[in-house]
């Protein structure tokens, strides 16, 4: 979207301001759909961190997401989505199985939905 939908970003906001990561939510952007919660910033950080903290070989890149702050203490709109045990769904699968982290530019989204979507592995 080249003018992020401002529902979207109010989402986003409220997200931030209430520090929860229940709402359920599937994008679309080009190349794929993903599916998941959306959760605070500052949250999403912490558990990236400490996923690479437990590597051997990512380690060092484990501080540059232990950095707080988000847009809402930065007094302006979010840019980006940020989704915990979240799937890539492409056809009957769903990438990983058991959900990832992952950061989505609110610009490069073309249409959403509230929902977590399945899928069906038969």
């Amino acid at each position: 979207m080249s003018k992020p939908d401002r529902l979207l970003v109010d989402i986003a906001a409220t997200v931030e301001s209430e520090h929860s990561n229940q709402m359920p939510l599937t994008v679309v952007v080009p190349g794929a759909v993903i599916t998941g919660r959306l959760a605070p910033e500052s949250l999403w950080r912490e558990r990236v961190a400490e996923v690479l903290q437990a590597s051997d070989h990512l380690k060092p890149f484990s501080s540059l997401f232990a950095t707080t702050g988000s847009a809402t203490d930065r007094a302006e709109p979010p840019t980006h989505l940020h989704l915990h045990l979240a799937r890539i769904l492409q056809g009957s699968y769903a990438l990983p199985h058991t959900g990832g982290m992952y950061r989505i530019a609110i610009e490069d989204i073309s249409s959403w939905t509230v929902g977590d979507l399945s899928y069906s592995d038969q």
